[in-house]
């Protein structure tokens, strides 16, 4: 029995889509509602942020009876009722009552329906075709390849109050922010042959978050975790926006996750995909026989890169339906951020789309005027409830302000991912060294523009797939070569401003690309070389948390300064991350080349001491550990300026931190 299970829960023992529990079908579905005028006014005008207060299903008692309440918006349809294994599947024994206030909503009062019940919902839509659709308010869904829905509401006592009453420290700009991502079936599996089987949530948090823990991430992201029914759609086509995925358990057994991570310092960051959705015959797609979630014109309601369909932000219900999944995922599980996925693809009426295939918007623009509005009401209502917490959103384009407030004309996100820097360093890091003198501007680029926005610098799943190769085999030369460009690309990111993020497996330089059928490449950790990579991630993350300067000014303009662009043919490059003082300053060195610099001179203002914090290549990381600065003479230029010249050696391939 897991934590925080309440008797209901406990009688079926986590498994409630195998109990069957029969209904007398001759009993009255009762007309009883949770709706008022004024909730229904706001669902209809997209303001109803808490929808799941009253649609999907919840237990009630009603003159003395107890059972479910169940409610769903099906404005096409011309029948609904409440199908499942208590019934037999009837549709004719459980019909619901539609409101005659003409707003689409179906409810009823089934009494003696139970928690755990599978149901879903029959619908006669369009031209009197039958639909059978899972709930879009369920809270639990059953295990695939079956896809009903269970009546559930989650019960859980928390246990991390400590946290949620302190995570606007944790949460904030100015705190370190590194994110290890993580695909929750791939990460670790009980047999890494066997796709089919998973750990289950309580076995994942034994396992994940020690790791984390150990190795020093502030946050963990986890890919999409809402229900979906295809593996390899990675949970980017949902079809349960309100309830965790069964694969791994109940829902009590997801907050149990979110609250593990807690009590250990660690936040938690979910993805969240309000661009798109399946066509699975149960899903949202043509919900009542009609494009009810989806855009009828398919010049915007389908996605070509995805085989998939776009909500109509224009309609207030959708947007209700939205929104209010956003909060409840902060509202019920206490998460601390949510990365909102594919917002170009939401902003763009001409995204992947030729000429001609898409109509402008009431300006002639290409701007998507009712997705902007969402995005914008999405990230005003979340910081108005939330204030202590992050939205961040991958975003590739250059479009303005997207973490900017709304009250300035921006979108209102938190941060946003810095997809420019990953692709510039990434084609970098590939080149040779001895061509790297020629693409230094390609390389410094980042900070031309770093200040237009809050930043994340992410190096996601999406970069080791589909051919692109593994971060390790992205880097030229021999093995240590190899090792020792990457150890130097993470103490880049590290160091340069913004937050970070890690997807799993490149932490340690797995040697194959991500394949969500299997785990992680967990044995190569039997090779010194691998385990010194993961140890310098380690280390990395550990001087991010407590250097101040490399996060407290992360993005502020004065946070941050090139000491040395003058030599390219060395391919040096150096800058100082500035703290609140000059005792936090820290100073950041990268040879870009496998030849060693000795006596390299590097002129600092402020500070006449200095140690070396970091050096990539060290032993301990799998580096050659043969060049290091034990002592740093420092040569006064200019003392009434305060101008002096350090004198370092610098590693091949290497980074060297000072502070």
């Amino acid at each position: 029995m897991h934590e925080g299970k309440g008797k209901e829960a406990e009688d079926t023992d986590g498994r409630p889509y195998e109990q069957i529990h029969f209904v007398d079908t001759t009993r009255p579905v009762w007309n009883y509602s949770l709706f008022t005028d004024e909730v229904i006014r706001n669902f209809q005008q997209g303001t109803c942020y808490d929808a799941y207060l009253y649609f999907g299903n919840h237990t009630r008692t009603v003159l003395d009876r107890q059972g479910t309440y169940f409610a769903v918006w099906a404005p096409n349809a011309t029948a609904v009722s409440v199908i499942g294994d208590f019934n037999r599947w009837d549709a004719d024994a459980h019909p619901l009552f539609v409101r005659l206030d003409q707003s689409g909503i179906w409810e009823g009062f089934l009494p003696d329906v139970g928690r755990g019940v599978v149901y879903k919902y029959r619908i006669i839509g369009h031209g009197g075709m039958p639909l059978d659709k899972g709930d879009p308010y369920g809270k639990y869904w059953e295990h695939k390849p079956r896809t009903g829905t269970i009546t559930w509401t989650p019960l859980y006592e928390w246990g991390d109050a400590d946290w949620m009453a302190g995570r606007k420290a944790h949460n904030a700009l100015d705190a370190p922010y590194s994110v290890y991502e993580v695909h929750l079936p791939s990460w670790k599996r009980p047999d890494r042959h066997d796709e089919d089987r998973y750990y289950t949530y309580a076995e994942i948090a034994d396992r994940l978050v020690p790791y984390v823990k150990e190795m020093g991430f502030t946050h963990v992201e986890l890919m999409p975790v809402m229900e979906f029914p295809f593996d390899g759609s990675w949970g980017y086509q949902g079809t349960g926006y309100f309830a965790p995925t069964s694969r791994f358990g109940a829902p009590e057994d997801f907050m149990a996750l979110v609250d593990r991570f807690h009590r250990e310092g660690i936040g938690v960051i979910l993805d969240w995909v309000p661009s798109h959705f399946p066509y699975d015959a149960h899903g949202l797609f043509l919900f009542d026989g009609a494009h009810t979630y989806e855009y009828a014109d398919m010049r915007k309601g389908y996605h070509p890169d995805w085989n998939s369909y776009i909500f109509n932000y224009g309609r207030g219900e959708v947007k209700s339906f939205l929104i209010s999944n956003a909060r409840y995922w902060f509202d019920r599980y206490h998460v601390d951020g949510i990365r909102v996925d594919a917002v170009s693809s939401m902003l763009r009426l001409d995204y992947s789309r030729k000429q001609g295939e898409w109509e402008p918007n009431a300006f002639g623009g290409n701007g998507n005027l009712e997705a902007i509005a969402f995005i914008k009401d999405l990230n005003q209502t979340i910081y108005r409830d939330f204030p202590d917490v992050q939205t961040i959103a991958e975003e590739a384009t250059d479009w303005p302000g997207v973490s900017r407030p709304t009250w300035q004309d921006g979108l209102g996100f938190g941060m946003k991912w810095m997809m420019g820097w990953m692709h510039d360093t990434l084609r970098y890091f590939k080149q040779d060294p001895l061509y790297r003198q020629h693409q230094q501007d390609q390389f410094t680029f980042s900070m031309m523009y770093f200040y237009d926005e809050n930043f994340m610098l992410p190096l996601s799943h999406d970069e080791v797939v589909h051919g692109k190769s593994p971060m390790l085999y992205k880097m030229p030369g021999d093995e240590w070569q190899k090792f020792a460009n990457l150890r130097l690309l993470y103490a880049y990111m590290y160091t340069h401003p913004g937050g970070k993020l890690l997807f799993m497996g490149n932490e340690f330089g797995q040697t194959s690309e991500w394949n969500y059928k299997t785990e992680l490449d967990w044995h190569l950790l039997e090779f010194p070389i691998h385990l010194g990579l993961r140890d310098c991630v380690r280390d990395l993350n550990r001087l991010y948390r407590e250097r101040k300067a490399l996060h407290v000014r992360q993005f502020e303009p004065g946070g941050f300064e090139w000491l040395d662009l003058n030599h390219r043919s060395e391919s040096v490059v150096s800058f100082i991350r500035k703290g609140k003082t000059e005792g936090d300053h820290v100073v950041v060195l990268l040879n870009m080349t496998p030849v060693p610099r000795h006596d390299w001179k590097v002129k600092v203002r402020g500070r006449t001491r200095w140690r070396e914090l970091f050096n990539s290549d060290d032993v301990s990381y799998g580096g050659s550990g043969d060049v290091f600065n034990p002592d740093i003479p420092v040569e006064v230029l200019d003392k009434d300026e305060g101008l002096y010249e350090l004198t370092l050696h610098l590693p091949p391939l290497g980074a060297v931190v000072l502070g």
